[in-house]
């Protein structure tokens, strides 16, 4: 007999068998290529591939660059040069653009363009030369050495065309002063009674046709009449081209310790005595504690045989070796208050424009002690040391030579 149920029972669910697990998907499969890669990266090849083929294709870029650049070029010439095209398009009745280039004559000539002067030779601007002797008021800053790179003359020339003015002194210029500039390189000379045209060419090195016919000196040599006794006016100033002439210098004379007596002329600071003492070194060392020039070179043309060491007032100066003073004063021929010390063995040094002396004659020193400061008294346009070295054998010497 069947089994009573509730009717209010829910009735057993249907049994349904379980899913079964799910397939797990198969892996897609690597194209060759990226495996092939795969193993030549694992083999340690894959970085040198990626530079071979990155410069090929580099290189392959560049080639169809320069290949289309020279395809476009080549049509473009082409266009503007094959006849076909031009008779093709005469035949279809087009218009053609021709250019005609301008016409070249040798004479330079263009009628159809801008006219150009052509001339085969260049033609330089000529400068008048200069015969006359002129004047030229000194500038602050001037130098005989620049006033001679103004006017295309030797610095000795304007000391030469100045004897009156200069006394042979490079040192003596100054703002305001006239000055004669002369045309060329040379002396200015002024004639004196009684004098010969063959001795003054003689002592300035010319031939005395040179004076006569230089144009600036207005010489006839017709009326010239004897060259031992020429018409030629007292006081004329004469231009000798070419001429050199002999520096006359009273400043600073060899000073012997044992005769010092010879330099009384000089100035005050003269020594009188007859000394001896300590002998030096000729080693010597350098007479102040800058090291740079403020003037004038070692410049023997010039009459300059010294060295101008610049400086401050007041700054010291040193003995440059061991000596005995033999000048220690005032000098009136523009070196203003001086000390030259002998050192023997024909050895002297010298030191000008001093502010202060600090020495006196007869007496011994050493090398290093100081002897006075550095000033800007004579003629000196500003403080420095004037420095001279002078040796029995060699004369006075560049001491840029044996400074230390």
């Amino acid at each position: 007999m069947p089994e009573k149920r509730d009717p209010w029972q829910r009735p057993d669910p249907t049994p349904v068998d379980p899913a079964p697990p799910p397939e797990e998907p198969t892996p897609p499969l690597e194209p060759k290529y990226i495996l092939f890669w795969e193993r030549l990266r694992h083999w340690g090849l894959g970085d040198s591939i990626l530079r071979v083929a990155t410069t090929g294709v580099t290189a392959v870029l560049i080639l169809l660059v320069v290949w289309v650049i020279g395809t476009v070029y080549e049509h473009d010439q082409d266009h503007q040069t094959d006849p076909r095209s031009l008779a093709m398009a005469e035949s279809l009745g087009m218009p053609t653009a021709t250019v005609v280039p301008p016409l070249f004559t040798a004479d330079g000539s263009n009628p159809e363009g801008i006219d150009r002067q052509v001339g085969m030779n260049t033609i330089l601007p000529v400068r008048m030369a200069r015969y006359q002797v002129v004047e030229y008021t000194v500038e602050s800053g001037d130098s005989i050495f620049s006033i001679a790179d103004k006017f295309d003359i030797k610095p000795e020339t304007i000391l030469w065309g100045n004897r009156e003015t200069l006394g042979d002194d490079p040192h003596y210029i100054y703002p305001g002063q006239t000055l004669n500039i002369l045309p060329v390189d040379g002396v200015y000379h002024q004639w004196s009674a009684g004098e010969g045209l063959n001795g003054v060419a003689i002592y300035y090195g010319v031939e005395p046709e040179d004076i006569i016919n230089w144009p600036g000196n207005e010489l006839d040599p017709d009326e010239i009449g004897d060259y031992t006794n020429p018409n030629i006016p007292p006081d004329t100033m004469l231009v000798i081209p070419g001429g050199r002439g002999v520096f006359t210098d009273w400043r600073a004379p060899r000073i012997r310790r044992g005769e010092p007596a010879t330099a009384t002329h000089l100035g005050p600071g003269a020594c009188t005595g007859s000394y001896d003492g300590v002998m030096g070194t000729l080693i010597f060392t350098w007479p102040t504690t800058e090291r740079f020039l403020s003037g004038f070179d070692y410049t023997p043309e010039t009459n300059h045989f010294g060295i101008d060491i610049g400086g401050r007032t007041g700054n010291p100066i040193f003995a440059a070796d061991h000596g005995v003073v033999v000048y220690a004063g005032w000098n009136n021929f523009g070196y203003g208050e001086m000390i030259v010390i002998d050192h023997g063995s024909g050895w002297q040094t010298l030191y000008a424009h001093l502010s202060q002396v600090n020495v006196f004659c007869g007496q011994e020193v050493y090398q290093g002690d100081t002897i006075g400061l550095m000033g800007s008294t004579g003629k000196s346009s500003g403080p420095h040391l004037h420095f001279e070295m002078r040796s029995d054998d060699f004369g006075r010497v560049n001491p840029w030579n044996f400074l230390n």
